[in-house]
């Protein structure tokens, strides 16, 4: 992994050099670090198509674009945008490259992005920019897109969200994990269409697979794989068990207040299952 020299970028005496904006992860594969709200974007520049994985989020697109004119792109040398999830900080400058870039995400992504849901995106919710455009192709699950030099592979990750993706790159190992999972096994929070059960699954099935490296969407990278994914696992069980307790801890307090003539109307009337 090699950093990119932050250029003639002058920095006084005992004040610590800014990070570089632009990391090589491998040839022809690099990592554009995220500006807030913004997530991390990731280019590959294939054999026969240049990839961006992510986009960011809107108001960073002008950042965007410099790091591509740096590695000698211009906008419309992007081919293939692969999206993560529907979040407005990995999807936001989508629409500057729909004129001439394909757009793919999961289907269940897609049909968000496709009815222009900005609850689902929390464009609305955080009060973020946004600029509409649709998916062109609906993924599924083990799909692959083959670059030549890289071959991605499709995994259908939901807990997140429910239209989350993970692309697992065969060559190396590599994972790029959008917000499913982070380095030392860290997990996201779950958002309106994700839940607990799924994201149980999604990371027992990541730990499954033979991952050398985990690029996420935010934060740093990890070549720990084998130690990380296991930790999720974990993580995951404990936090599904957990909601097993506060949803019987619920129940309890429900009944108790029954009892005691203390539910309210909602629950009063409710109708029980058969």
């Amino acid at each position: 992994m090699k950093e990119r020299p932050p250029g003639t970028q002058q920095t006084s005496p005992g004040v610590r050099p800014e990070p570089p904006k632009i990391v090589e992860l491998r040839p022809d594969l690099y990592q554009f670090r995220s500006e807030r709200p913004g997530s991390h974007i990731y280019l590959i520049k294939g054999d026969t198509k240049n990839v961006l994985i992510d986009t960011g989020a809107t108001k960073n697109f002008p950042l965007l674009k410099k790091r591509l004119s740096e590695l000698g792109l211009r906008v419309k040398d992007i081919q293939l945008i692969l999206l993560t999830h529907e979040h407005f900080d990995h999807i936001g400058a989508t629409a500057f490259f729909h004129q001439t870039a394909v757009v793919a995400a999961h289907r269940l992504a897609a049909n968000k992005l496709e009815l222009q849901d900005e609850f689902a995106t929390y464009h609305r919710y955080l009060n973020a920019p946004g600029r509409p455009f649709w998916v062109d192709v609906w993924l599924e699950d083990a799909a692959l897109i083959d670059l030549g030099n890289y071959k991605l592979q499709v995994i259908h990750t939901p807990g997140h969200t429910s239209g989350c993706i993970c692309l697992r790159e065969m060559g190396e190992g590599l994972l790029f994990s959008g917000d499913t999972v982070f380095a030392g096994g860290t997990l996201s929070e779950i958002w309106g269409s994700g839940n607990i059960s799924d994201y149980v699954n999604s990371v027992q099935r990541l730990s499954n697979l033979k991952i050398k490296e985990i690029f996420p969407g935010h934060g740093r990278s990890s070549t720990t794989a084998d130690e990380d994914l296991p930790k999720a696992v974990a993580y995951a069980q404990e936090l599904a068990d957990d909601a097993k307790m506060f949803f019987e801890a619920f129940i309890r307090t429900r009944e108790l207040q029954e009892k005691r003539g203390f539910l309210s109307a909602y629950w009063q009337n409710v109708k029980q299952p058969g």
